[in-house]
C-alpha cells in the first residue's frame, strides 16, 4: 500500500483546498476544490484494497487517539462523501456560488470527513463540533433570513454536541477498570457507547439525525442559504449522524428501529403539506433517515443484513437527495421562485432539469432500475423478518410504518414534479441548467442509475459491509419486490390525486411543532433574561440602600440611636476612640489571616 494514502488524512487536503478557493481566482480555486474532493474519493476507493487499519495513532491528554481510522464503514462513507462533494463543487461553480460559499462548504466537508475517519470518541467529538460550526458558517454566509435560521441551527447543534460530549465523558468514566486507562475511548476497545451513556448519546446524535420533535432545524434551515450550499448541507450532517449512531449502537435496538419507522411516516406526511420545494425535500431527509435508522435498529433481530440495508440506503440517499436539491436549485436559480404553486410547465423549457428530477424522484421513491429500490427493499425486507417475533408494539407494525412512509414519499414527489413541471400555464420561460450544473447533476444521477439496474447493482453490494454474508440473501428483482413496488407506485398516484385538495386545505392548518417550540423558546428565553436582570437589579438596590443606611448611621450615630429609642451618651475621648479603632483593626486582621 502506498504510504501516501495512509499518511495524509483527507480532511487536511480539503482544509488546504478551502484556503486555496479564497486565495486563487474563482475558476482555479474551484478546480483545486474539485481535485481535493476527488482525492478523498480516490483515496477511499484505493484504501479498500488492503488499507484497513488504524493510522496516525497518537496520544491526547494521556489517552490513545486514532486520527485516521480505516475500516469497511469509514471507507464506505469516504467513497460517497468524496464522490458527491466533487459533484457538488462543480455544481456550485455552475451556480455562480460566491467563493466564500465553496470555501465554507469545503471546510464543512473536511470536518465531516474527520468525523468519518475518527478512530476514537475524543477525535470524533472534536470533528463533530467542528462540523456544527462550519455548517453554521455556510448557512450564515447567505445573510437575510438565513442568519436567524442559522442561529437556531447553531443552538440545536450546540445542545446536541453538549449531550454527545456528556455521553463520551460518562462512557470514559464507566470504562475505567475494564480496559487500560489510556485506551478507554478507542472504538477498537469497546462495542459501541457504554450502556450508562445510552440516553445522552441517543439525544446528542438524534438531534443531528432529525429525531421527531428534535428535527425542526432541518426544514427551517436548509431552504434558506444559497442553492449550492443547500446541496452540501442536505447530505452530510444527517448521514454522518447515522454513521455515528452505528458507532454508538452497533448492535441496534428495536427502540431505534421503531423511532426510524415513525420518522419515515412523520417526515413524509409533513413533506406532503409543503409548497417550498427545498422545505419539502428537507422533510424527506428526516423520512429517509428513518429508513436508515430502522435498518440499524433491526440488527437486534436480523443482524448484518439489516445493517447493510441501512448503510446501503445511507449511501444511495447521499446521491439521490443531493441530486434532487440540485434539480430544485436549478429551478430556483433560473426563476427566482420558491413556491411551487407559482411554477408549472417547466418541462418544456428545462428538459435537462426535468430529466434529472425524474431520476432523483425515481430513486427516492424506490422505482425498479434506480438505486433506492435496492436499499429500501433491503430495509423493508428486514422489517418483514420481525414478524416472527412477539414485539412490544405488535407484529408487523414497523413494516407497515415503512410501507406507509413509502406511499407518502411517492405522493410527495408526484406533487413536487406536478407543480414544478406540469401544473398551470407556462408563464415562466427560464433557461435550463448551466454546463457545470449539468455535469454535477450527471455525476450524481448517473450513480443513481448505475447502482440500481439489474446488471450493475452488484457494485453497490460490493461496497457495503458484510458483503460476503449478505450477497446470497439479496434478490431485489424478485417477483414479490417488483409487485410491492408497483403497488406502492399505484397507491402513491391514486393517493395524491385523490387527496390533492384536502392536502392543500390541510397545508395551511397543520403546523409542525416549531409553531409552538420556537415561540415558547423565545418567550422563555426573554422571560429568563428579564427575570435574571430584575433579580440582579433588586439585589443591587437592596445592597445600595443598605450601604446608604450604614453610611448615614456612621455619620449620625446619636440620631440613629434616638430613632431606635435608645437614650445614651456615646461621646468619648480621643484615647478611648483610638483604642476601639485599634481593637477593631486587630480583629479584622486576625480574621483575614485565619481565612
Amino acid at each position: 500500500m502506498n504510504p501516501v494514502l495512509t499518511s495524509i488524512p483527507p480532511y487536511l487536503v480539503l482544509a488546504v483546498a478551502a484556503l486555496a478557493v479564497l486565495a486563487l481566482p474563482r475558476r482555479a480555486g474551484h478546480a483545486a476544490a474539485a481535485l481535493a474532493t476527488a482525492f478523498t474519493f480516490a483515496q477511499a476507493v484505493l484504501l479498500g484494497d488492503g488499507g484497513a487499519g488504524a493510522h496516525l495513532a497518537t496520544q491526547l491528554f494521556g489517552f490513545d487517539v486514532v486520527l485516521f481510522n480505516v475500516d469497511q464503514f469509514s471507507l464506505l462513507m469516504g467513497v460517497v462523501v468524496g464522490f458527491l462533494a466533487t459533484a457538488a463543487v462543480l455544481y456550485a461553480y455552475g451556480s455562480d456560488a460566491p467563493t466564500w460559499v465553496t470555501a465554507f462548504a469545503l471546510i464543512y466537508v473536511s470536518s465531516t470527513v474527520g468525523t468519518i475517519y475518527a478512530g476514537d470518541w475524543l477525535t470524533l467529538i472534536f470533528f463533530w463540533e467542528l462540523m456544527a460550526v462550519t455548517s453554521t458558517l455556510l448557512v450564515w454566509q447567505y445573510g437575510g433570513k438565513a442568519v436567524r435560521a442559522g442561529y437556531r441551527y447553531a443552538l440545536f447543534h450546540g445542545i446536541g454536541g453538549t449531550f454527545l460530549l456528556g455521553a463520551v465523558v460518562v462512557h470514559g468514566a464507566s470504562m475505567l477498570g475494564s480496559v487500560p486507562a489510556d485506551e478507554i475511548f478507542l472504538f477498537a476497545e469497546a462495542t459501541g457507547i457504554h450502556a450508562s451513556a445510552t440516553l445522552l448519546a441517543a439525544i446528542g446524535i438524534g438531534i443531528n439525525c432529525g429525531f421527531i420533535f428534535l428535527h425542526t432545524w432541518l426544514p427551517d434551515t436548509y431552504p434558506r442559504p444559497h442553492v449550492a450550499a443547500s446541496v452540501f448541507l442536505s447530505v452530510f450532517t444527517t448521514k454522518t449522524a447515522v454513521y455515528v449512531m452505528y458507532r454508538a449502537f452497533p448492535d441496534g435496538g428495536m427502540w431505534l428501529a421503531y423511532l426510524g419507522g415513525f420518522m419515515a411516516v412523520y417526515g413524509a406526511f409533513f413533506a406532503l403539506l409543503q409548497y417550498d420545494p427545498r422545505r419539502l425535500l428537507s422533510y424527506h431527509i428526516q423520512a429517509q433517515v428513518g429508513y436508515m435508522l430502522a435498518g440499524l435498529g433491526l440488527a437486534t433481530y436480523v443482524g448484518d443484513f439489516a445493517v447493510t440495508g441501512g448503510f446501503a440506503h445511507l449511501f444511495n440517499n447521499v446521491l439521490y437527495k443531493s441530486l434532487l436539491f440540485m434539480a430544485v436549485g436549478v429551478v430556483i436559480y433560473r426563476t427566482g421562485v420558491e413556491d411551487i404553486k407559482e411554477m408549472g410547465g417547466l418541462w418544456r423549457v428545462m428538459p435537462v432539469t426535468f430529466l434529472v428530477y425524474l431520476v432523483g424522484a425515481a430513486s427516492i421513491t424506490a422505482v425498479p432500475g434506480f438505486n433506492g429500490f435496492i436499499s429500501k427493499g433491503m430495509v423493508i425486507d428486514s422489517a418483514h423478518e420481525v414478524h416472527n417475533y412477539e414485539l412490544l408494539l405488535g407484529e408487523g407494525l414497523l413494516w407497515w410504518l415503512l410501507i406507509l412512509g413509502g406511499v407518502g414519499t411517492f405522493m410527495s414527489f408526484i406533487k413536487l414534479g406536478y407543480y414544478m413541471f406540469f401544473h398551470g400555464s407556462a408563464t415562466l420561460n427560464p433557461k435550463d441548467a448551466t454546463r457545470f450544473q449539468t455535469v454535477g447533476m450527471a455525476l450524481a444521477g448517473g450513480a443513481c442509475v448505475f447502482f440500481g439496474t439489474p446488471a450493475t447493482y452488484g457494485y453497490l453490494v460490493d461496497l457495503m459491509p458484510f458483503t460476503e454474508a449478505i450477497a446470497p440473501q439479496l434478490h431485489p428483482y424478485s417477483t414479490s419486490h417488483l409487485t410491492e413496488s408497483a403497488a406502492l407506485m399505484a397507491a402513491g398516484f391514486v393517493g395524491f390525486f385523490a387527496l390533492k385538495r384536502p392536502l392543500g386545505w390541510l397545508a395551511h392548518r397543520m403546523p409542525d411543532v416549531d409553531a409552538v417550540t420556537y415561540p415558547a423558546a423565545f418567550y422563555l428565553g426573554r422571560g429568563s433574561v428579564w427575570g435574571v436582570t430584575e433579580l440582579w437589579a433588586a439585589v443591587d438596590r437592596f445592597v445600595m440602600d443598605l450601604v446608604g443606611v450604614i453610611e448615614w448611621t456612621a455619620m449620625h450615630p446619636r440620631e440613629a440611636l434616638a430613632r431606635a429609642g435608645v437614650d445614651v451618651e456615646i461621646r468619648t475621648g480621643i484615647g478611648r476612640s483610638v483604642l476601639f479603632l485599634t481593637l477593631a483593626a486587630g480583629v479584622a486582621l486576625f480574621v483575614f489571616v485565619l481565612s
